[in-house]
């Protein structure tokens, strides 16, 4: 029996032993930033004072951090200071992050057309995006924004936009083409969940007012030359990210789901329902290739109208095709494309890239094996080039040539930002 006890008592005294020789945070220093507030960064790190020191953890630190606009790169050192207590220093690479917004180019009428615009994509130093433009393509249009993802927890945040604008666009019936003027004053509010670092909930409403003016081409008796009708959309979106950067690397896989339901009231655009989900995936090809997909899947209450939701366009899906070509109430779109570094130096990267983007379009009114037929699909190839700048956030200048592989069409898009 005095043998089981003292035997209890040596196991009882080795687990104190060990689990006062556990390794403890004993402060956690921020290093390297200049606009970025250290309280903002601590606030978002699991690792805390007084907590055990934990390498897995500290590396979902760091790749969170890494997705902050604010953040080119990061990593973390760990130091001895006494006893079994560590401090840990967590390095910054600042991106900078107040970006202007300016481009130059010649709508189909031939107008020149200009955007002015500057955004902080950490405002306050505390990771909120707020800016503004102002944009002139023969009518006045702008835009204001403004997100903190952080403003009441580090998991609590909110979105307010508002925006006012006009542009000509085609609209297809019939298989004849009119042009409209098109306005949209809309003014949103949404909250912001972080569930986990990778799980983002984004949910509220928008309430906007469209205004459609018949400019020129075709017309028609069922269709309106003038409409104008208050509509209030309700908007959820869920997130879930999974990537890895490495400066302008990125690898793994996103999945964004958006879910809208729109009401409206006259005749030519019913109430309706709208979902779609972009679906990306990344991969590291040897030290300076990048594999990047996406592929969007959409559908909408089918109306036969007009006034369908899903774009085809040089800007949004396929690279080649022309602005706004055609619309639908279905859409599937596949992107894919490697991306090599030919330069890489302290401040700039030089990129080039091959494509290949195809798509398939449901008709407003149609049926789902719409997207199986030949005259609804889209294949396109090409090349490109980017100019990043590595220390400015989301500072790529893209250029892109694309052509058909059915037909003749091609062109050139440019843009900001990688394409997906």
């Amino acid at each position: 029996m005095k043998q089981k006890l003292i035997l209890h008592f040596l196991l009882l005294f080795l687990c104190f032993k060990v689990q006062s020789q556990e390794k403890i945070v004993f402060d956690i220093k921020i290093k390297g930033i200049k606009r970025t507030k250290a309280s903002f960064i601590k606030s978002l790190l699991k690792t805390k004072k007084g907590t055990t020191l934990d390498s897995l953890t500290l590396n979902k630190d760091i790749k969170q951090l890494k997705r902050l606009p604010a953040v080119g790169h990061a990593y973390y050192q760990i130091f001895y200071s006494h006893e079994n207590l560590y401090n840990v220093f967590i390095h910054i690479e600042e991106n900078f992050t107040v970006i202007p917004d300016l481009a130059f180019w010649t709508t189909t009428n031939n107008r020149f057309a200009y955007k002015l615009g500057v955004y902080d994509y950490n405002f306050l130093g505390r990771n909120i995006a707020l800016g503004g433009f102002y944009q002139n393509n023969g009518y006045n249009t702008y835009g204001i924004s403004l997100r903190a993802p952080n403003l009441f927890s580090k998991k609590l945040g909110l979105a307010i936009n508002h925006q006012n604008w006009k542009s000509e666009e085609p609209l297809f019936f019939d298989n004849q083409t009119a042009n409209y003027l098109y306005n949209n004053i809309s003014s949103e509010i949404l909250g912001l969940y972080q569930v986990n670092p990778n799980h983002l909930l984004t949910f509220g409403m928008n309430y906007f007012t469209e205004k459609y003016q018949y400019l020129t081409g075709a017309t028609s008796s069922e269709v309106p030359q003038n409409l104008e009708v208050d509509k209030v959309l309700y908007k959820l979106l869920y997130d879930y990210n999974n990537l890895e950067y490495y400066f302008h690397y990125v690898e793994g896989f996103k999945s964004s789901l958006t879910v809208q339901y729109v009401t409206s009231t006259n005749n030519f655009q019913d109430t309706f329902f709208i979902t779609w989900n972009d679906f990306f995936y990344y991969d590291r090809v040897g030290e300076k290739g990048n594999w990047a997909n996406r592929l969007r899947i959409g559908l909408s209450s089918n109306n036969d109208s007009p006034f369908a939701p899903f774009a085809l366009d040089n800007n949004v899906n396929l690279r080649g095709v022309g602005i706004l070509v055609d619309r639908g109430t279905g859409s599937i779109v596949y992107n894919t494309e490697y991306r090599h570094t030919f330069y890489d130096k302290k401040w700039l990267t030089i990129q080039g890239n091959a494509f290949f983007d195809a798509g398939t379009w449901r008709q407003p009114g149609g049926e789902l094996n719409d997207f199986f037929k030949d005259r609804n699909v889209r294949l396109f190839s090409g090349v490109g080039l980017r100019f990043i700048n590595k220390k400015i956030y989301n500072a790529v200048f893209r250029i892109d040539y694309g052509f058909s592989l059915k037909n003749q069409t091609k062109g050139l898009v440019f843009g900001i930002g990688q394409y997906f």
